[in-house]
């Protein structure tokens, strides 16, 4: 009899052993509120074209994408681990309930870990920029206008060298503050290297590979791309540095045509797409400081001097002012250039400001407001082709959302 107590409590003590090895979480975030956004072009001689639009209403993602996601985690002894990730966004303003675009699927991977060593990981994943950039921004990278590193107003380089709009409310610009064009987000058929935290310092690395040199009797494509990432913490203060290039060329077929990532490889046709950013943070307890700078030059394979090249930098503060409300305040400046063209320089601008409400660990009440502004042509410029289109004498645009996010 107490031979088959101690049999039994061994197999319970085992398979709960088991299922602490084991673990699976599924997380997200939903987002939803009111938003405005307006836009004013000058175009014509001298200006005297205007064109206005407003949009608003009830909608999603205001300050945070939301979606939806499952990670896991196995150990699998000896310090060794085995873990997953597996998100898709939430189409909060349509009919259904995944995003199915093109951007709908976002990190995807799976990966092993070794304690005191680092982990290694495969699929749609972040790339060092924008990990860097997600720690660093003081407006927490979100979804309204005035960020001029994380700006989510529209896409550069789609037809004829115009902008494409962004989701919800958010409208288009003919200003390069749009959807990604900083720099590349996430990447698809990305490996990527992370190690872990020593005496202050830790580093990344991405090399990706997607149809790299695959043949037809036609052409030949080349999709891949790599990245280097390293942190150091001393104290209060925090440094960042970051640098990916991403390759996108088909001998044989398709003009050069600059473009943004959302969840594919690279942006463009036949194009050398190289990202920089730096970045710091010091906190002084009643503010915390940011400053930010990044750089983007998309180039023809075939010609050196046709590019699109553009640059930011942003200064920032957060600070706390109960423990239950923070607010934060950012501004800054660019420049967006097209080579091997007669067109002007277009020179931007923008500011932000925000607040949280925390109502709970997991549920905040928002407000936030953005402001952008850009002067010149170089983005109306049709690359493909390196003759100038009709531009825009400037551009304008605000938007404000408020809302609540809860996270699960």
């Amino acid at each position: 009899m107490k031979k088959s107590l101690f049999a039994v409590a061994a197999v319970t003590a085992f398979a709960g052993a088991a299922q602490a090895q084991s673990s699976v979480t599924v997380y997200g975030l939903i987002d939803y509120g009111y938003q405005y956004a307006q836009q004013r072009n000058a175009t014509g001689t001298a200006g005297t074209t205007i064109t206005n639009q407003n949009t608003s209403g009830f909608s999603g993602n205001g300050e945070s994408t939301s979606r939806i996601g499952f990670k896991g985690n196995e150990d699998l002894g000896g310090g060794a681990s085995a873990f997953f990730t597996v998100e898709a966004a939430l189409n909060t303003d349509q009919g259904g309930i995944l995003n199915s675009g093109a951007t709908g699927n976002r990190q995807t991977f799976v990966g092993l870990g070794k304690k005191g060593l680092g982990a290694a990981s495969i699929g749609i994943q972040y790339t060092p920029v924008h990990e860097a950039v997600s720690v660093t921004d003081a407006g927490g990278a979100n979804n309204q206008n005035g960020n001029v590193i994380y700006d989510r107003t529209g896409g550069f380089g789609a037809t004829s060298g115009q902008l494409v709009a962004g989701s919800g409310v958010g409208l288009n610009s003919v200003s390069g503050m749009s959807t990604n064009t900083s720099y590349t987000v996430r990447s698809t058929n990305a490996l990527v290297l992370k190690s872990e935290n020593v005496a202050g310092f830790s580093g990344k690395a991405m090399l990706v590979s997607g149809g790299k040199n695959s043949n037809t009797t036609t052409q030949t494509v080349d999709n891949s791309g790599w990245g280097l990432g390293a942190d150091y913490t001393w104290q209060k203060l925090y440094v960042t540095a970051a640098y990916q290039s991403f390759t996108n060329q088909t001998l044989g077929g398709g003009a050069f045509a600059p473009g943004y990532n959302g969840a594919g490889i690279t942006p463009g046709v036949n194009s050398k797409d190289n990202q920089q950013y730096y970045a710091a943070t010091y906190d002084f307890g009643i503010v915390k400081a940011f400053a930010q700078y990044v750089n983007r030059k998309v180039t023809n394979f075939g010609d050196n001097n046709n590019y699109v090249s553009r640059s930011a930098q942003q200064i920032g503060v957060r600070a706390p002012i109960t423990p239950a409300v923070q607010v934060w305040a950012s501004a800054g400046t660019g420049s967006i250039n097209g080579g091997g063209t007669s067109v002007t320089p277009s020179k931007f601008n923008g500011w932000q400001l925000g607040s949280d409400y925390m109502l709970s660990k997991r549920t905040n009440l928002y407000a936030i407001y953005g402001q952008t502004a850009t002067s010149g042509n170089a983005m109306a410029t049709t690359y493909g082709t390196n003759a100038a289109t009709t531009a825009p004498n400037s551009y304008n645009a605000n938007s404000y959302a408020v809302g609540v996010r809860h996270t699960f």
